[in-house]
């Protein structure tokens, strides 16, 4: 009895340690590791109004995966209201980024959090944002990320050049 217990355990520990190596062989671990100098900008998603500027800094929004994406607004920029269908985690890294909620934009009854302020917002929450200066923001959040506006004729990807 003694030696079919001892089998047993050896097989479950065998089995165990199997698991775990392909395991680490299915997700290799990934560093990213990046200094503000090496920052590199594009323009923002069609999604975001013109005039930002976007930097993928880990994994990829489209996916069912977790990322990070800073966004640098212009001064005097606005985001109409718009929700995601993810939950929504941002810090402002730098400027002052004023945020409302509500399906009506009004900029007196927006919220100013400077550089350092944080906010989280469920999927569905409906806000708007506007910039008086640049301003950066970190978004992190799981994918498959994306904006849909509550007016759909505030949706840049609508417009004509």
């Amino acid at each position: 009895m003694r030696a079919v217990l001892a089998a047993t355990s050896i097989l479950v520990l065998i089995g165990t340690a199997c698991s775990a190596v392909a395991q680490t062989e299915k997700r290799p671990e990934v560093h990213t590791i990046l200094t503000p100098q090496e920052i590199k900008w594009s323009a923002a998603p069609p999604a975001i109004p013109k005039g930002a500027e976007a930097s993928l800094l880990y994994g990829d929004p489209s996916k069912a995966e977790p990322f990070v994406l800073r966004l640098k607004l212009p001064g005097n920029y606005h985001i109409p209201p718009h929700t995601h269908p993810v939950p929504e985690v941002v810090t402002v890294i730098s400027g002052t980024f004023k945020l409302g909620s509500g399906e009506t934009a009004e900029k007196d009854k927006a919220q100013p959090l400077p550089a350092g302020s944080f906010f989280a917002f469920s999927p569905g929450m409906v806000h708007f944002a506007y910039t008086d200066e640049e301003t950066v923001v970190q978004v992190s959040s799981t994918g498959p990320w994306g904006l849909n506006y509550v007016n759909p004729q505030d949706d840049p990807r609508q417009k004509t050049q």
